[in-house]
């Protein structure tokens, strides 16, 4: 099924930050980065044309230290995770922020709130969505908290058939809204992201917070939020 559409990625944007305090003029930084850039692997060809959120995810084949949901760990290709919409993308994200702090019981909660960006980028892709029949009947595989071994194989089955996106019902929202995976950098319409927008999350022993400015958005995950996941459940939130 050919399918157009808008979606939503959210990062933590370091590199120029971090290159800023190693310097003191912007040629400094402008050299260093350089310097930088070549130690990378090199972006795909087919991905030369877009900006660098968009080709980052394809660029770095390996080593990918462990599997997500639709890709296997070690040197495999790239997917682009995003969401129908930010605040899925949020939710998504403070999923992880907050699976890293069950993974490390002895980590302080940070004082202050991080600030990340989201982005929009427009698509259009031949894709599958597993909401829908025929493959809804899996749903309970597709939407496993923990286990990806039912995902992965639908991938590589996916990029074989020319498949460039998989569309499929959040695991950490809610609300269950859509995210997309792109197998792919080709379903990109324009080399730009075409929306922007700035959050700011702040975690601690109640949970995660998270708040935009424009469009104003204030979003709690407590304690509860994603307890259907077995090491949030278990998580040591008093530290």
């Amino acid at each position: 099924m050919h399918v157009s559409g808008r979606c939503w990625r959210i990062v933590e944007a370091q590199n120029r930050i971090s290159t800023t305090k190693l310097t003191d003029n912007p040629q400094e930084q402008r050299i260093l980065e350089l310097i930088v850039e070549r130690t990378k692997p090199p972006v795909p060809a087919e991905c030369q044309h877009l900006n660098f959120l968009l080709w980052t995810p394809f660029r770095y084949g390996a080593p990918y230290p462990r599997g997500s949901r639709f890709r296997r760990a070690g040197l495999t290709p790239g997917v682009f995770y995003a969401s129908d919409e930010p605040t899925t993308a949020v939710a998504e994200l403070c999923f992880h922020r907050l699976l890293f702090f069950s993974e490390s019981p002895q980590t302080r909660w940070p004082q202050d709130a991080g600030e990340y960006a989201a982005f929009a980028a427009d698509y259009s892709a031949n894709s599958i969505n597993l909401a829908n029949a025929p493959f809804n009947d899996r749903s309970a595989f597709w939407t496993h908290p923990t286990r990806y071994d039912e995902c992965q194989p639908l991938a590589d089955v996916a990029r074989n058939a020319t498949i460039d996106a998989i569309r499929y019902a959040s695991v950490r929202d809610p609300g269950r809204r859509l995210n997309v995976a792109m197998l792919t950098c080709r379903p990109f319409t324009t080399p730009e992201p075409v929306g922007r927008q700035t959050w700011r999350l702040l975690f601690g022993s109640e949970g995660a917070r998270a708040l935009c400015e424009m469009p104003a958005e204030n979003l709690i995950f407590d304690r509860a939020a994603f307890a259907t996941d077995p090491r949030i459940a278990a998580m040591r939130w008093e530290r």
